[in-house]
């Protein structure tokens, strides 16, 4: 008998076990055991073995038609060299945009101050007085009457 590769699958370990017992048993006829090798043979040739077969992406997404878009040469080298950049250079800005609002407001607050303490009249004992921010704070803050 010929050595098979090994089988992994419970049809190939009875399909085993049979042709043992079928080679081992020699009491059958002529025609019976040609009929029997015959059919071996042919099981063993409908029975195909596939190989998984290795694909790039790139040949998945033209089988697929998903095919990437093609550019000319010095636009796709600038993609492939700044594509990674285009999100950092967003977040950069964002962060300065941000930083800039929040000077803006702290400004603001700070022009209030300065327009409250120079409107009113206030005796000069307030302008040394340690909670006279809080003062003001609380009066720019509060709803005129």
């Amino acid at each position: 008998m010929k050595h098979l590769p090994s089988a992994t699958t419970t049809q190939d370990l009875l399909g085993k076990r049979l042709a043992i017992m079928l080679d081992d048993n020699t009491d059958l006829s002529y025609e019976v055991t040609e009929r029997l090798r015959a059919a071996r043979t042919r099981a063993l040739s409908i029975r195909r073995i596939t190989q998984p077969q290795l694909q790039t992406a790139q040949e998945i997404q033209a089988q697929n038609g998903l095919a990437l878009l093609k550019f000319p040469g010095q636009i796709q080298l600038f993609f492939q060299t700044f594509g990674s950049l285009i999100p950092l250079l967003g977040l950069v800005a964002g962060l300065v945009l941000i930083h800039e609002f929040h000077n803006d407001q702290s400004a603001l607050e700070l022009a209030e101050i300065d327009s409250a303490l120079l409107i009113d009249d206030l005796p000069p004992n307030a302008y040394t007085d340690p909670s006279f921010l809080d003062y003001l704070k609380y009066e720019v803050n509060s709803p005129q009457n």
